[in-house]
């Protein structure tokens, strides 16, 4: 179990042969010279430890971009990803959550950002922390804690400026979290710009391909004009939005899409909120995640002193709001639900039931 080898080196195996020739080791600053000299004009350049808020040293091996994208794989909110909603609340094995939403995102943005040759590890980093400001139970947390804030709960910002602050991120990995949306201010960078796209391309086609596997709907159902623009198949759908992105951006020097694979996906999208997110079932399973989640924060609201490690607040005050909504939000799925049995006594019937048990 030591591995295998003698003369200063220890091999994983005993017949390890791979090699690539003795050098210098790609640290930080070779990294840096590598994008001056590769990435097209008008990409976000790693310099030394980044633009942050709290000033740092450099990392002698990776570049800040890179960093950025390690802290946030490695955080807490990130890996609580991994039991909240992305579609259906208590999903089935192979159906998308968060964590795996937030993956498959960063596939289509880095593959995206590759084709165009701008600066990868940072649309990597924006895409795996884009959805860590989401609460338990997919959207409808943030109907449940907009009455509670004076300026509304939107998943981007507060996944930026309360979630994620902890990490120390640079500005552009922020700006492009807080600003993914479409509904949000465009992001200040390239690679936010290509994570606001790959986000729409990634949920619209992972999740036709839930609703189909769930038999919510059926691959004949699909609108005519997604079919032949785009193909039924998830594959064939992220391929062509993908390559439309990078085709016009060679085309036409800006992010964005062709008309006609841009009018295909929007034609998804809107089949799939008419025909998943507002079916009757799923109205219906927003309308208990509403209930239980603002059930939750008045009762922290009410008693601050029980939320782990915050400082004495009054009861009822703006500061036990903030903070009765931050740690609610901060819940997966099943530890939100759990809490409300054991803290409010609240009845099992009225909880969302999943996909599987309607």
């Amino acid at each position: 179990m030591r591995g295998h080898g003698d003369e200063g080196l220890v091999r994983a195996h005993r017949d390890s042969h791979a090699a690539v020739g003795e050098q210098e080791v790609l640290g930080r600053e070779a990294r840096e010279e590598r994008e001056r000299l590769t990435l097209r004009p008008g990409s976000a350049y790693s310099e030394g430890a980044g633009e942050r808020a709290i000033a740092e040293a450099p990392d002698p091996e990776r570049t800040c971009f890179e960093r950025d994208r390690d802290r946030i794989v490695h955080s807490t909110a990130f890996r609580r990803l991994a039991g909240k909603t992305q579609v259906v609340v208590d999903p089935l094995d192979h159906q998308r959550t968060r964590l795996t939403h937030a993956i498959e995102v960063a596939q289509v943005a880095t593959s995206i950002a590759r084709g165009i040759g701008v600066n990868v590890s940072l649309a990597d980093a924006i895409a795996l922390g884009h959805d860590c400001g989401h609460g338990p139970g997919g959207h409808a947390s943030e109907d449940a804690f907009d009455e509670f804030l004076p300026e509304g709960y939107d998943h981007g910002p507060w996944g930026a400026d309360v979630v994620l602050t902890p990490l120390n991120l640079c500005v552009q990995t922020l700006d492009g979290i807080r600003n993914h949306s479409w509904s949000r201010p465009a992001p200040s960078t390239v690679e936010g710009e290509i994570v606001s796209w790959a986000d729409r391309i990634a949920y619209c086609a992972h999740d036709l391909e839930d609703a189909i596997h769930a038999r919510i709907i059926t691959v004949d159902e699909i609108p005519a004009e997604v079919v032949e623009v785009a193909g039924t198949a998830r594959r064939e759908q992220l391929g062509t939005f993908i390559r439309a992105v990078i085709g016009s951006v060679a085309e036409h020097g800006e992010v964005g899409m062709a008309p006609r694979e841009a009018s295909a996906l929007a034609t998804l999208r809107r089949f799939n909120y008419e025909r998943i997110y507002t079916r009757p079932a799923a109205v219906d399973q927003s309308r208990r995640v509403v209930d239980v989640l603002r059930a939750l924060v008045e009762h922290y609201v009410a008693a601050p002193s029980t939320i782990p490690d915050v400082p004495a607040v009054d009861p009822g005050s703006s500061e036990a709001v903030h903070e009765a909504v931050r740690y609610v939000g901060g819940m997966t799925d099943r530890y939100a639900f759990e809490q409300a049995i054991k803290l409010l006594d609240w009845d099992p019937a009225r909880l969302p039931q999943g996909i599987d048990r309607h």
